[in-house]
C-alpha cells in the first residue's frame, strides 16, 4: 500500500504539462481576439479532399483553457483522491486520453476529425463511469452513458455529413463563412433536427437528461472534469459552434429555448430534493446545461455573450465543487448532507474553497458568477416578442441553483452536526493538499475575475473572442462588476438570491412531497422509457436468436438459402427476359452424362434410407464435380476437390456408428418445402450463371496476372501466385477464420461440451 501511495503521490507532476499548454494558449489570447486565428492542416484522405486540419478561434480557445486548466487541476486532484488505488496507473491513462479526446474536439476544423473525437469522448468517458467495473451500478451508469450519446453521435454523424454535403465542403470554418446557407433548404429540417439530437444527447438536455446523474457513479475526479466542465459541454460547444448557420432560425429559437429551459428548470427542481452531494451537484449541471442551451436559443449579441460568459463561470464554480464533493467524501466516509455538519473548523482550507465556489454558483458578488447571472438577465429582459417568459424561466432556473448552492455551504460546513447521525468526524481533517489546491484555485480564480471584469484582458478578449466566434459578427463587449444603475437586471438578480435562501431555509417542509411526486411522475419519464426500450430490445434479440440460431445447421442453410433466392434469384426472375444471356457452346455428350450422373447421384441423396447409402451417393456428386473441372482445364481444382471428397468420405464413414439410427427429420410438408426451395435454388443459380457467361470477359486482369506472376512475385504456377501473393489478405483472413474455428472446437471438447451431449441431442442436431 505504502508504495501506491509513493506512486501516486508523485503523479501529480503530470497536471503540471496541460497546465504549462493552458499557458501557452493563454499567450496567444490577444493574437485569436485580434483576429490572428490558429491554423494547421495537412491532407488526411486526399481522395476524399478530407483534411487534417485544426482551427483555433476565440470559442475554441476558451474551451482550450478551460479542458487544459481544469484538467490540469484534475489531475493534480486525482493523484490525492486516488492514492492507494491499485488500478491508478490505468485511471490515468484514460483520463489523459480523455482530455486529448475532449481537446481534440474543440480545435477540429475537419466534420470528420470532430465526429472522431467527439466518439472518443464517449468510448473514454464509458471506460471511465465504468472504472469500478466490478460494481453492478458502475456498469449500468457506464452502459447507459455509452448507449444515449453513442445514438445521438450516429445522428450528430448523419447531420455532419449532410451539412457538408450541402455546404461544398468539409471545413467547419468554410461552411461558417457562409453564414445561413441552409435556409430554405429542403434539408434544413433534417439536418437541424440530426445535429439536435447529437448536442442534446451529450449535453443531457431533456428527454435525454437522466444518464448524467448515474454518471455520478464514476469516481469524484472524473465527474469534476467529464461531467461539470468538459464532456457536457461538448454539445453546447458544438451549438454554438454552428450557430452563425442555424440561428436565428424559428426552428434554433423555439426548439433550444423550450429544451434548454425545460431541462434547466427541471435540474434545478430535482437538485434540492438530493441527499448526495454529488447528486445534488449533478442536478445543478443539467440545470446550467439547460441554461446555456437557452441562453443560444435566445441568441443575438446579448444572448451569445451572456452564454459565452455563464460557460465560463459555471466551468469554474462546478470544478471546483465536485472536487470538494470528492474531500469531504474522501475524509467522512460520506457525502450524505443530512448527516454531515461542522466540517468548516476541520477543513478549513475547503471551506474557503466551497464558500468562493457557492458564492459563485449563487451569483453573489464578489464573485464574478454574479456578473454571469446579471448578463443571463441582460439576454432575455432584451428580447421584445418574449421578454417576460424568458425572464421568468431565467428566474425560476437561476432561484433553484441558489437553494442548492445554499443546501452545499451550509448543511455538510456552517451548521453543527445533528445530534442524532451515528456518523463519527471527531478525527476528520482537511484533505491532503493536491485535493484542495484545485478548487481552492478555481475559486480564487472566480473571484479575481470579478475584480478583473471589465479589463481588456477578460471582457475584451476572453469573452469577446469567444461572443465574436458564436455570433459570427463583430461584438463589442463591455463588462461590468457591479451595474451601473439600479434597472430591473439588478433587482431580479436581488429577487433571486433572497427568494432562493428563504426557499433553502423551508425546504424541508416540502421535500417528501415532492419526493412522493417525483417518484410517481419518474414511472412514466424518459429514464423509465430507456429502461422500457432497452430490457424490449433485449428480450426481441432473445427471441430472434433462439429461432434462428437453434442449434440446427440444416435451418442455417434453409436460412441462406431462402435470403438467396428472395434477394438475388427473384429480381433475376422478374428480369431474365430483358437481359442479356447466352447458351453456347452447347453441351457436350460426356458433359451431359456426368451431369446426369450428379444428378442422378443428388437425387439418391435426398431418397437414400441409410446413412452409408447418402454418403456413398454424396460421394459420387463430389467426384463428378470433379471430373468437370478436368474437362474445363482446371485440373488444380480437380485435385482438390478429389482430395476433398475423398477425406470427406471417409471422415463420414468413421463417425457412421456413432450416430443414432437413421429417421426422417422432416414431416412430408416439411420436405415437400424443401423441394420447391431446392429447386428455386437451383433454377436461379441457373440463371445466375447464364448472365454471367452472357458478359463479355476483359483479358486485361488475366493478361496482368500472367505477366506479373513471375517479375513480381518470382511465381511460375499463377494461380498460386494470386492466392499468395495478390490476395494475401484474403487468404489470411481464410486461414484465420479455420484457425479460429479449431480454437473453438478445441475450447469445446476440452470443456466437455461436445462429449457431454447425449445421443439423442448429437442425433437432433
Amino acid at each position: 500500500m505504502a508504495n501506491h501511495h509513493t506512486s501516486s503521490n508523485r503523479l501529480w507532476i503530470l497536471g503540471l504539462i496541460p497546465l504549462a499548454f493552458a499557458a501557452y494558449f493563454f499567450l496567444q489570447l490577444e493574437g485569436v481576439a485580434s483576429g490572428q486565428f490558429l491554423q494547421f492542416s495537412i491532407p488526411w484522405v486526399p481522395d476524399l479532399n478530407v483534411n487534417f486540419s485544426i482551427y483555433i478561434d476565440g470559442l475554441s480557445l476558451l474551451m482550450s483553457l478551460l479542458v487544459l486548466g481544469i484538467g490540469g487541476l484534475i489531475l493534480i486532484y486525482a493523484s490525492g483522491y486516488m492514492a492507494g488505488n491499485a488500478k491508478i496507473g490505468r485511471f490515468f491513462f484514460i483520463l489523459i486520453f480523455f482530455m486529448i479526446a475532449m481537446l481534440g474536439v474543440v480545435v477540429s476544423d475537419n466534420i470528420f476529425l470532430l465526429f472522431i473525437f467527439w466518439e472518443l469522448t464517449s468510448i473514454s468517458s464509458f471506460l471511465l463511469i465504468g472504472f469500478s467495473h466490478e460494481s453492478e451500478k458502475s456498469q449500468k451508469s457506464a452502459q447507459q452513458a455509452l448507449i444515449v450519446t453513442g445514438l445521438g453521435g450516429l445522428a450528430l454523424m448523419a447531420g455532419l455529413i449532410m451539412l457538408g454535403y450541402i455546404g461544398g465542403s468539409w471545413e467547419l470554418s468554410e461552411l461558417l463563412a457562409q453564414g445561413q446557407f441552409l435556409d430554405g433548404h429542403p434539408a434544413f429540417p433534417a439536418v437541424i433536427t440530426l445535429i439536435f439530437l447529437g448536442a442534446f444527447t451529450k449535453s443531457a438536455q431533456f428527454p435525454f437528461h437522466f444518464w448524467l446523474p448515474n454518471a455520478m457513479a464514476a469516481p469524484t475526479p472524473v465527474s469534476a472534469y467529464l461531467h461539470s466542465a468538459t464532456m457536457v459541454k461538448a454539445g453546447v460547444y458544438l451549438l454554438a459552434r454552428l450557430y452563425p448557420i442555424f440561428g436565428g432560425s424559428d426552428t434554433w429559437f423555439f426548439t433550444l429555448v423550450i429544451i434548454g429551459g425545460i431541462t434547466g428548470m427541471l435540474g434545478g427542481w430535482l437538485a434540492w430534493q438530493q441527499k448526495d452531494l454529488k447528486r445534488i451537484m449533478a442536478y445543478t449541471t443539467i440545470s446550467a446545461l439547460g441554461i446555456l442551451v437557452f441562453l443560444l436559443g435566445v441568441g443575438q449579441k446579448i444572448g451569445t455573450e451572456a452564454a459565452v460568459l455563464f460557460l465560463f463561470v459555471h466551468s469554474l464554480y462546478k470544478g471546483a465543487l465536485f472536487m470538494i464533493a470528492g474531500s469531504v467524501d474522501h475524509e467522512t466516509g460520506t457525502r450524505d448532507v443530512t448527516i454531515l455538519g461542522g466540517l468548516r473548523g476541520k477543513m478549513p482550507l475547503t471551506m474557503v474553497a466551497v464558500t468562493l465556489a457557492t458564492l459563485s454558483m449563487a451569483g453573489v458578488p464578489p464573485l464574478v458568477g454574479f456578473v454571469g447571472k446579471e448578463v443571463i438577465y441582460e439576454a432575455t429582459v432584451e428580447n421584445v416578442d418574449y421578454r417576460v417568459w424568458l425572464t421568468a424561466v431565467a428566474f425560476v432556473m437561476n432561484f433553484f441553483n441558489v437553494a442548492a448552492a445554499a443546501a452545499i455551504l451550509y448543511m455538510p460546513f456552517i451548521r453543527s452536526q445533528p445530534a442524532d447521525t451515528q456518523l463519527e468526524l471527531d478525527h476528520t481533517h482537511e484533505a491532503p493538499w493536491t485535493m484542495w489546491i484545485g478548487p481552492l484555485s478555481l475559486g480564487i480564480l472566480a473571484t479575481l475575475s470579478f475584480f478583473f471584469v471589465g479589463s481588456e484582458l477578460f471582457s475584451g478578449q476572453l469573452i469577446q473572442g469567444a461572443t465574436e466566434a458564436v455570433y459570427g459578427k463583430p461584438a463589442e463587449i463591455k463588462l461590468y462588476a457591479l451595474p451601473p444603475a439600479l434597472t430591473i437586471v439588478p433587482i431580479l438578480s436581488i429577487f433571486t438570491i433572497v427568494g432562493g435562501i428563504i426557499f433553502f431555509a423551508v425546504q424541508g417542509r416540502l421535500i417528501k412531497a415532492a419526493r412522493a411526486a417525483d417518484a410517481a411522475v419518474s414511472r412514466f419519464g424518459p429514464e423509465s422509457g430507456y429502461f422500457a426500450g432497452f430490457d424490449g430490445l433485449l428480450a426481441g434479440a432473445a427471441s430472434i436468436t433462439l429461432f434462428v440460431q437453434n442449434g440446427k445447421l440444416r435451418r442455417y442453410v434453409l436460412y441462406v438459402v431462402v435470403s438467396f433466392i428472395l434477394f438475388v434469384g427473384l429480381p433475376l426472375f422478374l428480369n431474365f427476359g430483358a437481359l442479356s444471356w447466352r447458351l453456347s457452346p452447347p453441351p457436350l455428350l460426356y458433359e451431359l452424362i456426368v451431369s446426369a450422373v450428379i444428378i442422378l447421384a443428388t437425387l439418391m441423396v435426398t431418397f437414400a434410407r441409410s446413412r452409408l447409402a447418402a454418403v456413398a451417393a454424396l460421394g459420387v456428386v463430389g467426384y463428378g464435380i470433379a471430373i468437370l473441372f478436368l474437362y474445363f482445364n482446371a485440373p488444380d481444382l480437380a485435385m482438390t476437390q478429389f482430395s476433398v471428397e475423398t477425406f470427406t468420405v471417409i471422415l463420414f464413414v468413421l463417425v457412421l456408428y456413432r450416430l443414432p439410427a437413421f429417421k426422417a427429420i422432416t414431416s412430408p410438408a416439411g420436405r415437400l418445402r424443401d423441394v420447391i426451395i431446392a429447386v428455386l435454388a437451383g433454377g436461379f443459380m441457373a440463371m445466375l450463371v447464364l448472365l454471367v457467361t452472357a458478359v463479355p470477359q476483359s483479358q486485361h486482369v488475366i493478361d496482368y496476372y500472367a505477366q506479373s506472376s513471375y517479375p513480381l512475385a518470382k511465381g511460375q504456377n499463377v494461380v498460386n501466385v494470386i492466392l499468395v501473393d495478390f490476395r494475401g489478405f484474403d487468404t489470411l483472413v481464410e486461414i484465420s477464420v479455420l484457425g479460429v474455428a479449431a480454437v473453438g472446437v478445441y475450447a469445446l471438447i476440452r470443456r466437455g461440451v461436445i462429449r457431454g451431449l447425449s445421443r439423442g441431442e448429437r442425433g437432433e442436431s
